[in-house]
């Protein structure tokens, strides 16, 4: 659900530096569906990438020069799509092309939690996840494709739908078919396929994008592999913890708990006062100020005992249905897919990762392996889901 600043912060020497150059957007091909616009936002050479990482010392010894391929050239993409209510609307991301010959695999990575427009993919600003995980990404030869989602970038007038799986998946899904078109566009060589991954919010959005890529009729995408780190899977269960036990009561926590509430509340007209939810005075500082509200409290001792009531035995059906909607995990993936979920995760419960396992496995998928990481949290879990991804993808082809 969110890249927690010192997360962020232990990897900025390893993944990136960054080169500002803007140039004015291409015109895009009038045949083009999706596609809008263009913009070249800079380069970075190998040596530089290898410099960085070498220099950092995160790297352990480890002879990077020998994985590190190439530089790549950032782009940001402007695309038609969807707003949450069907509305027509553009929205924006992040491609990153190799510098190399010969024709390329293409990985999509959905970003974890974001709170600000800054933050956003497509603004490329140093520190943030896809500055740090896409030239990387991008120097072991993969076209990386970095979707900002709606709230963000080009879209930044709109609210972000936090953790809506409908929205998250489609908006992802539109941003591919205009990555697609932008490659054949540019001459850039693409094999058709498709790798994608994402990590918290990021994993939820890669889950709900993998179903919407197996749907597809006559795909333009070879999906191999599919890898979702600890994601917010199973909304219902998650929910039902989070009212009937003690968790962490962090601010910072509470705020994304607050918000996937208050974000159901809107997109599925339930129209309800905060009242509803929690007790005073909590109910009217969530009321005024949304995520923003400071509660450090863990979150069972404020909600209230009707709505508590209504989830634990079936009563509140609106609320409920807006939960099971955004249940990830419901569907039998045709795709290798890795799970990864730390044991200790006190954000996004391990629960989520392991339910969303066994409904799978037990709705008869082949091909879905579950990592656990044993003592790891939602932030020491990252660089391994990162190494197992690497792995997970290379051993499939």
């Amino acid at each position: 659900m969110k890249f927690v600043n010192r997360q962020i912060s232990a990897w900025v020497g390893l993944w990136m530096i960054l080169l500002v150059a803007s140039c004015t957007p291409k015109d895009p091909n009038p045949t083009n569906t999706y596609l809008v616009s263009s913009e070249k936002i800079t380069q970075l050479t190998k040596e530089q990438i290898i410099t960085q990482i070498t220099q950092s010392g995160l790297a352990g010894g480890v002879p990077v020069s020998a994985f590190i391929q190439n530089g790549c050239t950032v782009y940001r993409l402007t695309y038609h799509t969807k707003n949450t209510d069907g509305t027509a609307i553009d929205a924006s991301g992040l491609v990153l092309v190799p510098d190399r010959s010969g024709a390329l695999s293409m990985m999509s990575v959905q970003h974890g939690t974001i709170t600000t427009n800054s933050q956003a993919p497509s603004v490329f600003t140093a520190g943030t996840e896809a500055t740090l995980v896409g030239p990387f990404a991008a120097a072991l030869g993969y076209i990386v494709v970095y979707p900002d989602y709606l709230g963000y970038g080009a879209s930044q007038q709109t609210e972000h739908p936090y953790e809506h799986r409908e929205s998250l998946g489609a908006t992802s899904l539109d941003m591919l078919m205009a990555a697609k078109e932008f490659v054949a566009t540019n001459g850039v060589s693409w094999n058709n396929k498709l790798y994608i991954a994402g990590y918290s919010e990021g994993g939820f959005a890669t889950m709900a994008l993998q179903q919407k890529l197996e749907q597809l009729t006559n795909s333009p995408f070879q999906l191999k592999a599919s890898s979702c780190g600890s994601g917010a899977y199973d909304k219902t269960s998650f929910t039902k913890y989070l009212i009937n036990n003690t968790t962490s009561g962090a601010p910072s926590a509470n705020s994304l708990y607050i918000w996937v509430l208050t974000t159901y509340n809107r997109l599925y007209n339930l129209k309800r006062p905060m009242t509803d939810f929690f007790k005073e005075p909590y109910a009217t500082q969530i009321q005024n100020q949304g995520r923003a509200a400071s509660v450090g409290v863990s979150l069972n001792t404020i909600i209230t005992d009707s709505f508590k009531k209504g989830l634990n035995d079936g009563s509140d059906t609106g609320f409920l249905n807006a939960l099971k909607d955004n249940d990830a995990y419901t569907f039998v993936p045709k795709t290798p897919t890795l799970l990864t979920h730390g044991t200790s995760d006190q954000l996004v419960f391990y629960l989520n990762s392991e339910n969303a396992y066994n409904a799978m496995k037990a709705k008869g998928a082949t091909n879905v392996t579950f990592t656990p990481f044993p003592g790891k949290g939602h932030d020491t879990a990252l660089p391994d889901f990162l190494l197992a991804t690497i792995q997970f993808f290379s051993a499939n082809p």
